[in-house]
């Protein structure tokens, strides 16, 4: 990965995996393994990690952040009362929790972390996640649409109209965001190279 990076000159990288937590560290090894390579070899190049929540492994989260991404993404995905139906291995607190310990151990990373709405939330909850990012620091946040990738999946319970993601983006930004990505097609990683240039903006 790391030469193909140099061979195509990439100037920002999102590293992501599925997760791991059949790994003791749920696979925190091997985001570190990737980020050294990439700076071995492409000192320039901004790194981003889009990480599980380790399964709240603290340890295996410090050496992530040891490893120093310029940013850390880690997505709640949904709001608190949707959590047992969209993320059933996942906790809500759990997922703030981390994203508050990167900020306190290493306020120069930017945090980020994103939502899929059209699961049946309300705008209210969407806002009050939002808030919470904020309360723990969290720099960039993405609200994209989601849609049902199999019939195995949850299906889509709503589409929500690009006047409300525009709200939210508008609300996120009055919050302290320093971006708020939110569309109809926004993804983790959407429009990731923008990221460069608020780290320009916006230096730590």
């Amino acid at each position: 990965m790391a030469e193909a990076v140099r061979r195509l000159g990439l100037n920002h990288v999102v590293i992501t995996s599925v997760n791991r937590d059949d790994l003791p560290d749920g696979g925190a090894s091997q985001f570190v393994r990737c980020i050294e390579a990439i700076r071995a070899i492409s000192p320039h190049t901004t790194i981003e990690v889009l990480i599980p929540d380790l399964c709240g492994n603290w340890d295996a989260l410090e050496t992530i952040i040891q490893a120093k991404p310029e940013v850390l993404n880690h997505n709640t995905e949904t709001i608190p009362r949707l959590y047992r139906r969209v993320r059933p291995q996942g906790n809500y607190e759990r997922s703030l929790e981390l994203l508050k310990r990167v900020h306190e151990s290493a306020p120069w990373i930017y945090t980020k972390s994103g939502l899929m709405v059209g699961m049946g939330e309300t705008d209210p909850e969407v806002r009050e996640v939002m808030q919470d990012l904020r309360s723990v620091n969290c720099d960039i946040l993405t609200i994209g649409q989601y849609l049902q990738p199999s019939q195995k999946h949850l299906n889509v319970l709503n589409f929500i109209t690009p006047a409300q993601f525009d709200a939210w983006r508008e609300y996120g930004e009055s919050l302290g965001f320093l971006q708020v990505v939110s569309s109809p097609l926004t993804r983790s990683s959407y429009h990731a190279e923008q990221v460069r240039e608020l780290i320009k903006r916006y230096p730590r």
